[in-house]
């Protein structure tokens, strides 16, 4: 996964001892959830069409009505589609009981529920910004039941 402003935050936090996200969520998960939940460019997006996300489940909802203009830029389209995943990821994290985070040898971070299933919230995220499905609201509601 290739986050631009990631070697910022490793230097910040060590310099080369943590080279990987997964390095880094070892040492450090709570900073590695603070860094997957800034959502920046998804968070510009989304209050530039008035919505305001503030990492709850009703948020999910209005993402799922936005208007895709995303998908009118092939560069921006796959970053929208991360930001998302990584949302999407933050409100589980945030309102599931028993849901963490985790980072997988490879580098690809997913949602642990209490039940043990990881959840690929980027795929789910990449899914969703091409083609508006699975709805991020679904999802959400499919994890807490779990």
């Amino acid at each position: 996964m290739n986050i631009p402003f990631l070697d910022s935050w490793r230097k910040r936090r060590g310099g080369g001892q943590s080279r990987t996200l997964a390095g880094a969520f070892e040492r450090d998960p709570d900073a590695v959830a603070d860094l997957l939940s800034e959502c920046a460019l998804l968070r510009a997006r989304a209050q530039e069409s008035g919505v305001r996300l503030d990492d709850s489940p009703r948020s999910l909802e209005a993402l799922d009505q936005l208007p895709p203009r995303w998908r009118e830029d092939p560069e921006e389209l796959p970053w929208v589609g991360n930001d998302a995943g990584l949302y999407l990821g933050t409100v589980i994290v945030r309102t599931v009981p028993g849901a963490v985070w985790d980072v997988l040898a490879a580098g690809r971070p997913v949602v642990r529920l209490r039940s043990g299933r990881e959840l690929d919230v980027v795929g789910a995220g990449l899914d969703w910004a091409i083609t508006g499905s699975p709805e991020l609201s679904q999802m959400y509601a499919e994890a807490a039941e779990a």
